[in-house]
């Protein structure tokens, strides 16, 4: 068995004492963003787990989008990334 060589961490741990690792994340794949995936991935940059412009290659994002789901989460927590929550969370 080989383990794949990475820049940065395996694994960090979050603010509140749980444990993310590279397992944690999305597929690269991934093309239904579920807000549970979106948070994911938002947790794994401010934890430094993966960098912003690592995320935007593997996951084909736009530094808009990706702004986006931040400044979601920071105004009104994980669940302003639901699609069906948008004209509650995100109007001007």
């Amino acid at each position: 068995m080989y383990i794949k060589r990475i820049d940065g961490p395996r694994a960090v741990t979050l603010p509140d004492g749980s444990r993310m690792t590279r397992a944690d994340l999305p597929p690269a794949d991934t093309r239904r963003w579920v807000a549970s995936r979106k948070a994911a991935v938002v947790k794994a940059i401010a934890a430094g787990l993966i960098d912003q412009d690592e995320a935007m290659e593997r996951y084909a994002l736009s530094q808009e989008e990706l702004d986006s789901w931040k400044r979601a989460i920071a105004r009104h927590g994980p669940a302003a990334l639901k699609a069906t929550r948008v004209q509650k969370y995100r109007q001007p």
